[in-house]
């Protein structure tokens, strides 16, 4: 059965998802849908893409490798479910870095990544500061960052031997250098990623 316009406040999974006609694109967190319109901002658009090349430059010719929204992260609750009717958890990351190319199939990425960028938008910061933050927690994200391109910093979150996140004391700022762990020999000069003026 095709479902074309499904009830907001429903739970779903990913063999839903995958019927959904949509043009607009929606994310799954949890079994509820989430609406990524209306389109970015220019800056924030500007900050993704600077990131992506920077990141994608730097990878050339390596293993890992990055990609960018739109593209559908598959977070399964339990490594040993990773069928469509299973999971209940469908992000799209502005950026992701993927080291293990047994998670990456035609539909995008299945587990998750080593690290995933999100920059926030007027419409998405709730979403992308609590919902994603404690799924890609869940899901062993080993490297999260969130990106505010308005005020024009960056909070880094690693996970601990635990399994929970410690974030960087202090944000890094426009003036800062910012090295991934998950990436070693990458630096990136945060005055490069954000425009001069706002």
């Amino acid at each position: 059965m095709k479902i074309e316009e499904p009830d907001i406040s429903g739970r779903y999974t990913y063999a839903d998802y995958m019927t959904w006609s949509w043009t607009e694109m929606r994310e799954l967190i949890r079994g509820k849908i989430y609406n990524m319109s209306p389109a970015p901002r220019t800056v924030h658009q500007k900050v993704v893409g600077k990131l992506y090349l920077k990141i994608g430059n730097f990878l050339e010719g390596k293993k890992c490798q990055v990609f960018v929204a739109p593209f559908d992260v598959r977070l399964p609750l339990s490594p040993k479910k990773k069928e469509d009717r299973d999971i209940t958890t469908v992000v799209q990351p502005d950026v992701c870095v993927v080291c293990d190319p047994a998670k990456i199939d035609e539909r995008g990425c299945i587990g998750a990544p080593d690290l995933m960028i999100e920059v926030l938008s007027p419409h998405t910061s709730s979403k992308d500061l609590r919902e994603k933050f404690d799924v890609y927690e869940e899901s062993g994200v080993r490297e999260y960052w969130v990106v505010h391109p308005q005020e024009q910093t960056v909070l880094v979150y690693m996970l601990n031997e635990k399994g929970k996140y410690e974030g960087v004391l202090t944000p890094y700022v426009r003036t800062d250098q910012i090295s991934p762990i998950s990436l070693p020999g990458l630096s990136i000069n945060l005055a490069e990623i954000f425009p001069e003026e706002i």
